[in-house]
């Protein structure tokens, strides 16, 4: 059995303060720290904790989708198995495992749209009585609440989500009391973390790290050293007796598990065969061509393997992509400088410096957001929050600027040209991420999933970018009429 606490921490889950029959549980499991890979979302969790593939080669969602989008897996996957081998399956939690599992993989289910507390007493509750079923050898329950307390009720930092992770601690007794730990197996995890403001999605290494706890029936106790979230599919598939899913990229944790030296055997031949498909397909699809490098075992080796050659190919796309990006940055900056003095080009790019300065004070420094999707609660007030320190940070810089520059006293349409420049130069420093990324992930997602960190700061920078030229154009127009006034009314130099 499968008990997913959806977004629950390290730091809580092993804390006696806030989870006590979780540590009680703990004195007789195998347990330790699990490490996912980004995107650090529920639906690319799910989907590597069930088909053992990191969200790079998996084809699940690399976001959450709404639930009118969500997809099925197309990988092979362990209630899939478990189903071609005609063992009942089960599952009761949020209702996206509704359209993520293919049609067919469970016996038995319960699905709820809420979040909350009562939504998991309910999922416990419908749960309870295929405990008492002999005949369902996989069982999945997910408990969302700690995950709704990170994202509403004030983030990991918060009482609320202590007393989210107390509940979830009470219902995930509620369930191992029911179970006879000489004859059932369960695994106790998470799917991703939370930064301590509430959210995930990014590449902090505290969204990234989570959880593990197996205990019951041929289970070794201990503190083990830390695990990859891909190892639990092929884990379960060994304690289930089920083929290891095509696309695993995981070890089945046999140093935690009591098997025989025949079913060890059998466990080891099964893997490396798959970890030989598993290479030859991917080498073949990305077109490239790697022997099969040095490893721990058979599955660091082909990871090593895949990893090579993913590198391989990727720099060769990203030297061409480089030359393109320093043809283009040529042009733009011959834009800039073009009929400027060398004075002039300077303190353009410094105002475009400054801007940028003071775009991340307020955004790193005074509001403490991290660079990645992980404080992002929507794609609304992201672009909301993006347009509006934008627009702060840019109209301080043009008022330095035309007060260095003592714009408004010269004719009209000077100070509009000067506002034109000042926008193209400060696009032009503004844009550099956008460069980067193209040179690092390409135009368009295509074979494989971008750089999180590069592809965050080129959608800011991309979001920026519109709105400076957005007020680049309205203040252009603005400086005509103001340096018209000031040159005929006032002679002041604003």
């Amino acid at each position: 059995m499968i008990i997913l606490v959806d977004a629950l921490r390290v730091d809580t889950a092993f804390n006696s303060d806030i989870m006590p029959s979780l540590i009680k549980l703990r004195n007789n499991a195998a347990w330790g720290t699990m490490h996912s890979q980004p995107p650090s979302y529920s639906e690319p969790g799910w989907t590597t904790l069930l088909t053992g593939a990191w969200p790079d080669i998996s084809d699940g969602p690399a976001m959450n989708l709404d639930y009118a989008n969500i997809y099925p897996f197309t990988q092979d996957n362990i209630f899939s198995a478990a189903h071609r081998l005609g063992l009942k399956t089960a599952i009761s939690g949020y209702y996206w495992f509704e359209k993520m599992l293919p049609q067919g993989s469970t016996d038995n289910s319960f699905y709820t749209e809420e979040e909350d507390n009562l939504a998991d007493q309910q999922v416990v509750n419908a749960a309870l009585p295929w405990l008492m079923d002999d005949q369902i050898s996989l069982l999945l329950i997910h408990i969302d609440q700690v995950d709704y307390a990170g994202h509403h009720e004030g983030g990991p930092r918060s009482i609320n989500w202590e007393e989210a992770a107390k509940r979830a601690d009470t219902l995930i007794n509620s369930i191992v009391s029911q179970l006879d730990l000489n004859k059932a197996t369960v695994i106790i995890v998470s799917d991703h973390g939370q930064i301590d403001s509430g959210g995930h999605g990014g590449q902090e290494t505290i969204v990234l790290t989570e959880p593990f706890l197996l205990v019951g029936n041929s289970i070794t106790p201990g503190q083990y050293p830390d695990i990859q979230m891909v190892d639990i599919a092929p884990t379960i598939s060994v304690l289930l007796g089920l083929n290891i899913p095509a696309t695993n990229q995981g070890r089945p944790l046999l140093n935690m598990i009591t098997l025989g030296k025949d079913k060890t055997s059998l466990v080891n031949i099964a893997l490396s065969n798959q970890q030989d498909q598993l290479l030859k397909i991917y080498l073949d699809a990305i077109g490239q061509k790697e022997k099969l490098l040095d490893g721990q075992n058979i599955v660091s080796a082909t990871q090593n393997s895949i990893l090579s050659a993913r590198n391989t190919r990727l720099t060769s796309e990203r030297l061409k992509r480089g030359l393109i990006a320093i043809i283009l940055l040529g042009m733009c900056l011959f834009l800039v400088i073009q009929r400027q003095t060398r004075k002039t080009i300077v303190f353009y790019l410094l105002i475009g410096i400054i801007y940028s300065l003071i775009f991340n004070v307020r955004y790193a420094l005074l509001d403490q957001h991290p660079y990645s999707l992980s404080w992002v609660p929507g794609q609304k007030e992201l672009v909301i929050y993006i347009a509006v320190t934008t627009t702060i940070a840019y109209l301080m810089c043009w008022l330095m600027f035309n007060l260095f520059m003592k714009t408004f006293t010269k004719k009209p349409i000077e100070a509009a040209r000067q506002t034109i420049f000042l926008t193209i130069s400060t696009i032009f420093i503004v844009a550099i991420p956008l460069y980067l990324s193209f040179v690092i992930n390409g135009f368009l997602v295509s074979w494989t999933l971008p750089d999180m960190l590069s592809m965050y700061l080129a959608f800011v920078a991309l979001l920026q970018c519109m709105v400076i030229a957005i007020i680049g154009i309205f203040l252009a127009g603005l400086s005509v009429p103001i340096s018209f006034v000031a040159r005929r009314f006032t002679g002041v130099t604003i």
